[in-house]
């Protein structure tokens, strides 16, 4: 499997339901506007393609399965839009573009990450998008995205990614506040595929670990680049380590951290070792997160 071409492909189906996806409700032209800003300023779509990953590896069929990925990227997008408000992480660009708030002012940035929160779940709630869906199963995946998102994973934190601020905590703590603050969402991604493919319990068990580590694997990999590459290569303008705050490299060493990122996806490839070439793409992806550049 040629993993460039996956990506693209897999990217491609979830940009063009987020440009076609209509909202039921008339919206402000304002508020849309800055809502599509951030939608489409790019990005690699990292977690609904583990939504389609996931699903393919069980089998999976459903027609949902790019929708249901669609409304974890609006969370995503909606998180990052928040991270960038002066009132957090202070970003002036994003993806190599000026942050949200600075293009439409603060008031009108929260508004449009609290409209793709809310829309994210409409979706995952529309009675044509899900009609093949079983309720259970649905109410189930509903459930997972709740809580990677919610206050037990990744807006808690982000919480415990600001108290620490300027603060000298552990390897224990940094690991606790990134498997909530970017691997919860990245191991719902996984596991909504998974439920919605179908999945028997240790399939499910399996995907959910692989999800876990993938996560926290992508978190190191996020220190280590923020130390490695240029604002430019980033595409931000502040790194973590210039805010006072704690990373992998700074805690234990840039050599070390990145054999921990290499110790996480060994066990994210071993968590799918009962799978067959099926979940091929899910231990391509796993492999890229660590050798990925921005």
């Amino acid at each position: 499997m040629e993993l460039k071409t996956y990506l693209k492909t897999q990217k491609t189906r979830i940009d063009r339901f987020l440009e076609s996806y209509q909202h039921p409700l008339d919206v402000p032209e304002r508020l849309k506007e800055a809502m599509q800003y951030s939608i489409s300023a790019g990005g690699k779509r990292l977690r609904p393609i583990l939504v389609l990953a996931a699903h393919d590896a069980v089998g999976g069929t459903s027609p949902a399965a790019v929708a249901v990925g669609a409304a974890i990227e609006l969370i995503h997008t909606y998180s990052l839009i928040h991270d960038d408000l002066p009132a957090m992480d202070n970003d002036d660009f994003r993806r190599g573009k000026p942050t949200n708030h600075k293009v439409y002012g603060e008031a009108m940035a929260i508004l449009a990450g609290d409209g793709l929160l809310t829309q994210a779940f409409e979706i995952l709630s529309d009675p044509v998008l899900m009609a093949e869906v079983p309720a259970g199963i649905l109410t189930r995946i509903t459930a997972e995205v709740a809580r990677g998102a919610g206050s037990g994973g990744m807006v808690g934190g982000q919480v415990l990614d600001m108290l620490s601020e300027g603060t000298e905590i552990d390897g224990t703590s940094l690991q606790n506040m990134h498997m909530r603050k970017t691997g919860a969402l990245i191991r719902a991604s996984a596991l909504a595929g998974a439920l919605l493919g179908g999945a028997d319990p240790r399939q499910v068990e399996a995907l959910g670990h692989y999800g876990t580590r993938v996560g926290l694997a992508f978190q190191v990999a996020d220190d280590i680049l923020d130390v490695t590459q240029t604002e430019e290569q980033l595409g931000k303008s502040t790194s973590d380590v210039a805010r006072g705050k704690r990373t992998y490299p700074s805690i234990y060493g840039l050599e070390t951290a990145r054999i921990m990122a290499g110790g996480l996806v060994r066990e994210a490839l071993e968590s799918l070792e009962s799978f067959g070439d099926e979940a091929e793409p899910l231990r391509e992806i796993a492999r890229y997160i660590v050798s990925r550049s921005h």
